[in-house]
């Protein structure tokens, strides 16, 4: 039998707990701003803007900057390394500029997935190495949380056995080395949605995967009420012929959260994995108004589904600025009322009912 040694002390749970209760307060969720370079690269291609790091930081900015509305929205904001340490047009760091708007201030830390050798195209992911040194140092710049993520997909053969273990005990490493530095780790086991797959059978492997997950966070002695879950939707595989309705994807869901995550997790940060902005909208919604009991708060965690319209409306132009903050502030109010139940779709932009699906998803 394992013997206890607690490497936390009262004051520090305290402050993982509050962390994470201020992120997931009721109506707040996280605007994932940490696409990776290569990624901005295919958003702005998108819309003929160049990848500079000037063109990053001033994207970055208008989102930052949107006006007061989004106050009651977003309660934290993941950044890139690069964008960490960018500054306002005022001269501001990008981390200062957040902590006074109330929002607290995530970072990305993994490397990265890389193949699993001996599996069907698996993957695993990289980043452990130096990790303790990173959030000694993150924190002191500014860090309450951070995120990984960890990458599974659908097929007749996978996931397998290993990937599903391998991948939960780099979590469970991941949010261990986290909190030893006051930081929120957020564990993100991402099941990807490509595939032909039913709705069962995507229930069936998240309930598994969240299962293993849990299971390694207990073994690694992660204080769970100072952690975050960002898992994806119960969905069907994108190429399924059946087509489900929002009530069906967040009775799966739920049930599926229900059966394998501890009350004790404060908050469920959905990603969008590729839903059109206001399918995400519409799903988080419903999973709000499931008649089943809920004990975490369910929210969202998006990147593409806060920022589609918002990089069109852009368009990598100075004189756009205002129109690109009015779409984002747009979708950061539907997922505000989606998170508590209240959202009510209304006709939405062009870009707002576009499928943002990426086969095989990398950032």
């Amino acid at each position: 039998m394992p013997h206890a040694y607690p490497f936390l002390t009262p004051e520090q749970k305290k402050e993982l707990s509050d962390i994470a209760q201020r992120i997931v307060a009721p109506g707040k969720g996280i605007l994932a701003a940490d696409e990776s370079t290569g990624s901005v690269a295919k958003r702005f291609q998108s819309i003929n803007a160049e990848n500079t790091e000037e063109n990053r930081r001033l994207y970055r900015q208008l989102l930052f900057t949107a006006d007061d509305r989004i106050s009651p929205c977003i309660g934290g904001v993941i950044l890139f390394h690069e964008t960490m340490y960018q500054k306002t047009d005022g001269g501001k760091v990008f981390t200062e500029h957040l902590k006074e708007r109330n929002m607290v201030v995530g970072i990305k830390v993994d490397k990265g997935v890389v193949p699993l050798a001996g599996t069907n195209g698996e993957t695993t992911t990289q980043g452990l190495d130096g990790l303790y040194e990173r959030c000694a140092q993150y924190k002191k710049d500014g860090a309450d949380f951070a995120k990984w993520r960890s990458v599974l997909k659908i097929t007749p053969t996978t996931p397998s056995r290993l990937a599903i273990i391998e991948n939960a005990n780099v979590l469970a490493r991941y949010a261990s080395i986290c909190q030893m530095h006051g930081i929120v780790p957020i564990i993100e086991p991402e099941i990807l949605p490509d595939g032909d797959h039913d709705l069962k059978r995507c229930q069936y492997v998240t309930e598994k995967v969240l299962a293993a997950v849990y299971k390694a966070l207990s073994d690694h002695h992660v204080y769970l009420e100072g952690t975050l879950l960002k898992p994806n939707m119960v969905t069907a595989g994108h190429s399924c012929s059946h087509k489900y309705s929002n009530q069906e994807i967040a009775m799966s869901t739920v049930t599926a959260l229900r059966r394998t995550v501890p009350p004790a997790v404060p908050g469920v940060t959905f990603l969008s994995g590729g839903q059109s902005e206001e399918e995400a909208s519409i799903n988080l919604n419903a999973m709000n108004q499931c008649p089943l009991h809920r004990p975490w708060a369910l929210t969202f965690s998006y990147g593409r589904a806060l920022q589609a319209s918002a990089l069109k409306a852009w368009c990598g132009k100075k004189e756009n600025g205002k129109a690109c903050q009015e779409e984002f502030i747009k979708r950061a109010l539907a997922n505000n009322q989606a998170c508590q139940g209240k959202y009510a779709s209304s006709g939405v932009s062009a870009a707002g009912a576009d499928s943002l699906f990426v086969a095989n998803h990398a950032y």
